[in-house]
């Protein structure tokens, strides 16, 4: 996002202002010019999709252990099944843990994939990366997030960013890798708006629709008249390509701060008191709730981080000993927020209609070790885990794909990244055989060769 100054500079989210950005050409560096978007779309590269389709991702961080929860192994040893049952959903056969009985309830809307893998290292920011753009990044190459690929397909609907993060960008996962929520290649006019704030705080408000404390809403309407008046070096610039990124960002700050629509949207007192509380008043509850109106209101694609780092607080990354928590300590402080606010989420978007344009899909870096540690945790397992998915043409109530009896590896379907974000661009509608326009304006790959949806779960 573009940041408005004080001192009537424009400056870039990372403190580039228009003369620095003039100076290093910035958008060339990313390896994206207009130019080349143009001619990508002249040559039918690209294509859009289904205007009407949107999706919520939900990023699991930490990973939940599959087997404690959506891939239940009743049969095997107590080392591998773990300490808890499996209930029946609404969705005949389907059975998934004790846990989360308000997924239970909304069950005949909700697909599992049990069969998902990744060959990357068990490192937390490894996997982030490579669930969220289909790729793990290498010589230099970072890939879109699928959610910046929907904002450079189809762009925005209305004020509102095509693409948001909620609460905050991922933090650190100890593999000090880029994490993967971002434009990547096509550069940094595609990276997400970031809410930057805790919703369900009693003094929530968005940092990036209120102007700076230095500069009133007076004084932003004349900066924004004031910016035609430049002599004719500058308007040289404004010709380029890299001008018309930056007033691009800088019409996107403006346009959010000005927006009735974009305040109306961030606003969750305008949500009666039994909605809120009917998400959960938790961080990740009223990030749901939050993601609804977002979507209701035109933004294509919301990623949902439910936690911000394995480090500073207790999340699915249950190795059982200090400062994570053990399998039992993931049903006291876990599994009740979460299974609170997704069900409450997907409940509402069917109520409201919503859901069959709204493709609302569950995540993770990876899963947990088959057996249970000395510690009473599970450690890391890219090899077998499992995702799930509801609406955006997804039919509820189906198991595709299926691991070992030990959830170890997959036994059927295998499911990598790669196919995963194939099943996000899938219900989005876009041709996976089309091309983005990669570094250097080289055509890339929409997914790699032979990658394909989940097409069981359609």
């Amino acid at each position: 996002m573009l940041k408005l100054t004080g001192k009537g500079t424009a400056h870039t989210c990372d403190g580039v202002s228009r003369r620095d950005f003039l100076q290093v050409g910035a958008l060339g560096a990313a390896g994206v010019t207009l130019a080349d978007h143009v001619q990508a779309r002249e040559q039918g590269l690209i294509r859009g999709g289904n205007d009407n389709r949107s999706v919520i991702m939900i990023f699991n961080l930490g990973a939940p252990s599959h087997l404690d929860t959506w891939d239940m192994k009743p049969d095997a040893p107590a080392e591998v099944r773990g300490p808890f049952k499996p209930i029946a959903t609404k969705a005949p056969g389907v059975e998934i843990s004790e846990m989360f009985p308000g997924h239970a309830e909304v069950g005949d809307k909700v697909s599992y994939v049990r069969s998902c893998y990744h060959t990357s290292a068990a490192v937390h920011d490894a996997g982030w990366q490579m669930m969220q753009t289909g790729r793990q990044f290498q010589g230099g190459i970072n890939t879109p997030h699928a959610g910046a690929v929907a904002s450079y397909l189809q762009g925005r609907r209305t004020d509102l960013p095509p693409f948001v993060i909620l609460p905050e960008i991922m933090g650190r996962g100890g593999g000090n890798l880029p994490n993967g929520q971002a434009g990547g290649f096509l550069g940094k006019a595609h990276d997400p708006f970031v809410l930057n704030a805790d919703p369900s705080q009693k003094d929530f408000k968005v940092p990036d629709l209120l102007p700076p404390s230095e500069i009133g809403t007076v004084r932003l309407d004349r900066r924004r008249r004031l910016r035609d008046l430049v002599d004719d070096t500058v308007r040289s610039f404004e010709a380029s390509d890299n001008a018309t990124l930056l007033d691009s960002n800088f019409d996107t700050a403006y346009r959010l701060m000005t927006s009735a629509q974009a305040r109306e949207a961030f606003d969750l007192e305008k949500e009666p008191a039994p909605v809120r509380d009917r998400y959960g008043r938790t961080r990740f509850g009223q990030c749901c709730l939050l993601a609804r109106r977002l979507i209701e209101s035109g933004v294509r694609f919301v990623t949902i981080n439910t936690f911000l780092t394995v480090f500073n607080e207790v999340t699915w990354d249950i190795h059982g000993s200090a400062p994570f928590t053990s399998i039992e300590g993931m049903k006291k402080t876990v599994a009740p927020m979460y299974d609170q606010a997704y069900s409450a989420l997907i409940s509402d978007l069917s109520d409201r209609g919503m859901l069959d344009d709204t493709l609302v899909c569950n995540l993770a870096e990876f899963g947990r070790t088959p057996r249970v540690n000395p510690a009473g945790g599970r450690d890391h397992w890219p090899q077998c885990f499992t995702t799930y998915y509801a609406g955006g043409g997804v039919q509820g109530g189906r198991i595709a794909g299926t691991s070992d009896p030990i959830g170890g590896v997959p036994a059927e379907r295998p499911t990598d990244p790669g196919d995963v974000v194939a099943t996000i661009f899938h219900s989005l509608g876009y041709n996976l055989e089309s091309k983005l326009p990669g570094p250097a304006g080289r055509p890339f790959p929409l997914v790699d060769f032979g990658k394909q949806p989940v097409r069981e779960l359609f």
